[in-house]
């Protein structure tokens, strides 16, 4: 089973006080104690970054390790990465990080890991990177498209309510042709898929939420998808 779980915004990186995503994160891989890794390359495999993943993944039942490729812990790196359960991506420059990742082979790493059976996930450009495309603002001022991995077919919006021009911007990408039909996620919004598929949409706030959005007889149709809200008593 291969799953991907991609955060529109949230997580430790944008809610240090608020783990719900995280802890449902961990929560999908079969071992009691899994092993994840951080990837911080987006933030320039920054220090605070890489300490704030510690401080909030040593609070939950888990193994936290990371990978920088400033400071590279091992030259065996696809030996380090296939052997984690969960592979967390942060947020940061997504066009700076996949150059590297290319540089340095982890986009092909990341593919074994996955049918593997190791659970990627991330927020941001951890989220937009698993798309065959999305929209960033890796290249400077405003929103632009860029090539993802390809691991979910489609493109990708993360932040779809925490700024303001993401959504006017994401429908006129589409609507133009300039990005394929795809999902988009509010900060503290989940998009879970499970073998390439949509499973589910989780959050950790009780008002975000996540859409499908394509283009249908020359007009934008954007679909509420339905979300479980974490904080609820199971």
């Amino acid at each position: 089973m291969n799953q991907i779980i991609a955060m529109g915004g949230g997580g430790f990186s944008m809610e240090p006080g608020n783990l719900l995503l995280d802890e449902y994160i961990v929560g999908q891989a079969e071992a009691s104690n899994p092993k994840v890794c951080f990837l911080p390359t987006a933030s320039g495999d920054a220090e605070s970054y890489i300490g704030r993943f510690y401080k909030a993944f040593t609070s939950l039942s888990c193994e936290p390790s990371h990978l920088s490729l400033f400071k590279p812990c091992t030259r065996d790196l696809e030996g380090f990465l296939l052997e984690k359960d969960i592979i967390y991506v942060g947020g940061g420059n997504t066009k700076s990080m996949l150059a590297l990742w290319r540089e340095w082979g982890i986009d092909l790493i990341l593919r074994k890991s996955l049918e593997s059976g190791t659970i990627l996930a991330g927020l941001s450009a951890g989220s937009i990177c698993w798309f065959e495309e999305g929209t960033t603002d890796s290249f400077g001022i405003g929103l632009e498209t860029i090539k993802g991995l390809g691991l979910i077919k489609g493109s990708h919006s993360p932040h779809y309510d925490g700024e303001e021009n993401r959504r006017p911007l994401y429908h006129s990408f589409i609507q133009n042709g300039n990005l394929k039909a795809g999902y988009a996620a509010d900060d503290g919004a989940a998009l879970h898929f499970i073998d390439g598929e949509l499973y589910r949409v989780v959050s950790s706030r009780e008002r975000a939420s996540a859409y499908r959005v394509e283009k249908i007889d020359n007009e934008i149709r954007e679909i509420l998808l339905p979300t479980n809200y974490l904080g609820n008593p199971e």
